[in-house]
């Protein structure tokens, strides 16, 4: 994708929130910062951070660079970076993150796996290997 200005992912101008009593049905794409606040079912993909609050809750796999969890998450986690869970946090699913922080309090039912390498890195080393295996 193809930025369209010079406005960068994780400034306040591009923030993209759902609020309290707002309800998504469908698959969410952003490349700059979400808060979810309301209520989303279905998939969500961003290549920023991605915060819901105590009443927001995703019903669906949640897929970003670092992810701030307050409120329910019914999915697959993919962090890249940190992945935070609040007192009030509650995860049914499984976690595949880079680096974890859990408060006191927080739920959480599943699996969960530390990884120190992104889906950037893996698709990086995926075209490397490609290149390896050519032959001339």
């Amino acid at each position: 994708m193809k930025k369209r200005n010079n406005l960068q992912v994780d400034s306040p101008d591009r923030l993209n929130v759902i609020v309290d009593g707002s309800r998504v049905i469908g698959d969410m794409i952003t490349e700059s910062n979400l808060r979810v606040d309301g209520e989303v079912v279905g998939n969500v993909s961003s290549a920023a951070k991605v915060v819901i609050g105590a009443s927001g809750c995703i019903k669906g796999n949640l897929t970003c660079a670092d992810a701030d969890i307050e409120g329910r998450v019914e999915g697959i986690l993919k962090i890249d970076g940190l992945l935070t869970l609040r007192s009030q946090a509650n995860i049914e699913g499984e976690i595949t993150t880079g680096k974890f922080q859990v408060e006191e309090g927080a739920q959480f039912s599943g699996n969960c796996k530390m990884s120190n390498f992104s889906a950037g890195n893996i698709v990086e080393k995926a075209v490397e290997q490609k290149q390896e295996d050519l032959v001339y």
